[in-house]
């Protein structure tokens, strides 16, 4: 699913993101979403999120039941 759309998005959800630092090489991180930072509804480059674990960075892929 698109990360580009905050409806996809909801706390608890499994996505991998891309981090600040590593928006040259688009390495991603996976986590769950504790916070969604973005207030508006879409965002070319992602809807920003905070993990559970502290991270924050932009969601490129939402995972469905766990992938």
């Amino acid at each position: 699913m698109n990360g580009q759309y905050r409806k996809n998005l909801a706390p608890g959800q499994a996505v991998s993101i891309v981090l600040k630092k590593d928006q040259r090489t688009g390495k991603l991180t996976e986590g769950i979403v504790k916070d969604i930072l973005t207030n508006s509804s879409q965002h070319p480059h992602g809807i920003k999120v905070r993990l559970e674990d502290g991270q924050v960075g932009r969601v490129k892929e939402v995972h469905q039941d766990g992938q």
